[in-house]
């Protein structure tokens, strides 16, 4: 175990360090787009930029799984509108259709974190399931993704390592006080006992 977190620490520390020359390609690609290039070197600088956007996600993620391996992870809570969080999950997915539903719900949560885990998880059942679109319901305290077909399932959950940003998710929302299970086709993602506090409770106080 304490070799593990040994490693885990070195492991943000190289994420660390990564950041700054990712940040520069990432600089300059975007000052070579703004200038006049002809193809093909224009497609190849939009490419770069791309490609080192998509490198600081990845370093984000690998910094957050080893924060949450160590302990270090320390996220603020807030009372979020999940509807909310959820709706701006789906937009950045890319890769296929995400249907927000659902009578919405608030709690106490890191929404920039639940965002970034849900925007995963869809992304995870699109790739690996070969479906074209997913639904993310919010009841409550409850956020439900599906369909999840069977042999998806081990993936999602990060039981099977094939899929490195549902891994992260998963120990995301678990970090964040809640759990993840696959019941009947459905991804449900519950938050923690005592930080939830559903809408419906809301709007009768008021």
């Amino acid at each position: 175990m304490a070799q593990d977190r040994s490693f885990a620490r070195l492991v943000s520390l190289a994420c660390h360090d990564l950041r700054t020359p990712v940040a520069t390609v990432h600089g300059f690609a975007r000052t070579l787009a703004a200038t006049e290039l002809g193809d093909p070197a224009a497609r190849y600088v939009e490419l770069m930029e791309s490609a080192s956007v998509q490198l600081g996600a990845l370093l984000d993620r690998v910094s957050l799984a080893a924060q949450i391996e160590v302990g270090r992870y320390d996220p603020e809570l807030e009372a979020a509108d999940l509807l909310a969080v959820a709706r701006a999950a789906a937009a950045q997915v890319q890769e296929g259709d995400v249907d927000v539903t659902g009578p919405g719900g608030t709690a106490r949560t890191a929404a920039g974190a639940l965002e970034l885990a849900l925007h995963d998880l869809a992304r995870c059942v699109i790739r690996h399931g070969g479906v074209p679109d997913v639904t993310l319901r919010v009841d409550g305290a409850a956020i439900e993704l599906g369909p999840v077909a069977t042999e998806v399932a081990p993936i999602l959950l990060g039981e099977n390592l094939r899929d490195f940003g549902a891994a992260v998710a998963v120990r995301t929302i678990e970090a964040l006080g809640g759990s993840v299970s696959v019941e009947s086709e459905r991804l449900v993602a519950r938050l923690g006992a005592g930080q939830a506090v559903e809408e419906a409770a809301a709007h009768a106080g008021s």
